[in-house]
């Protein structure tokens, strides 16, 4: 479980839902046709945009923001060089019978070991890599369209329940409900793109830049076994992909 995401979210409630009964009583912040309006055109919009089959994908990718953490590379990379000493003292078919943590990293030597050419691995691997960064790329566009949709249609909210009170100004009673619109729609739409929507996107932006790199230095280093390059000099060199901190060969 990724504890910043939880942690943040579970903050930035908290503190609004504070707020809010510090100034007075919690329902008069709830408004069943607000919600209509923002939830209902918010899903409506992105599903217009994206179809069903690809808001249905997203709910799963975002589950990555909240339930996976990306593979430490630099124990990534421990596994490879280690990978890489027993393929040099005992051939590549030994690496059939390893325990192998990363399932990509196991495939990619499962080809390896089959015995099949160094371009045909680089060339499927890289695809492989291409596709998913593809399909994490739609569910990341369909929080960022929530997020763009949801503060929209808490104006067209507001606007809704101008439009009411306007017309009702000569019935006191009915002036408070449509301010009451026009004013929580907007709330809602800004609590749900900037606390819920937008930070998901991002956070799955990043975790597939973190998996992208990771599968990145795997196939750089399945193929310096298949090259039978040098441990040490494999270590060194997927070390580039980590922070100069991170460099247990720089210290």
């Amino acid at each position: 479980m990724d504890l910043a995401t939880v942690i943040g979210l579970a903050l930035g409630t908290t503190l609004i839902l504070v707020a809010i009964l510090l100034g007075g009583s919690f329902f008069l912040f709830v408004s069943v046709p607000s919600l209509m309006i923002v939830m209902g055109g918010t899903f409506a919009t992105v599903m217009i945009r994206f179809g069903l089959g690809d808001v249905i994908n997203a709910t799963k990718v975002a589950m990555n923001a909240f339930f996976t953490k990306t593979s430490d590379p630099g124990k990534v990379i421990k596994e490879i060089v280690n990978l890489a000493n027993i393929a040099r003292k005992n051939g590549l078919i030994v690496l059939e019978q390893q325990p192998i943590e990363d399932e990509f990293l196991k495939k990619a030597i499962m080809y390896c070991v089959d015995g099949h050419e160094a371009d045909f691995i680089e060339e499927v691997l890289k695809k492989e890599v291409s596709l998913t960064v593809e399909r994490h790329d739609v569910g990341r566009k369909t929080f960022g369209s929530m997020g763009e949709a949801s503060p929209a249609f808490g104006m067209i909210g507001t606007l809704v329940g101008l439009v009411q009170m306007l017309a009702n100004m000569e019935d006191p009673a009915a002036i408070g409900p449509a301010m009451a619109v026009a004013l929580l729609t907007t709330l809602y739409g800004a609590v749900l793109a900037n606390l819920v929507f937008l930070p998901i996107a991002d956070k799955l932006a990043l975790r597939s830049q973190e998996e992208e790199r990771n599968r990145r230095l795997i196939i750089e280093g399945v193929l310096g076994i298949l090259k039978g390059l040098n441990p040490r000099v494999m270590e060194e060199f997927l070390e580039t992909f980590l922070p100069p901190k991170d460099r247990a060969t720089d210290r």
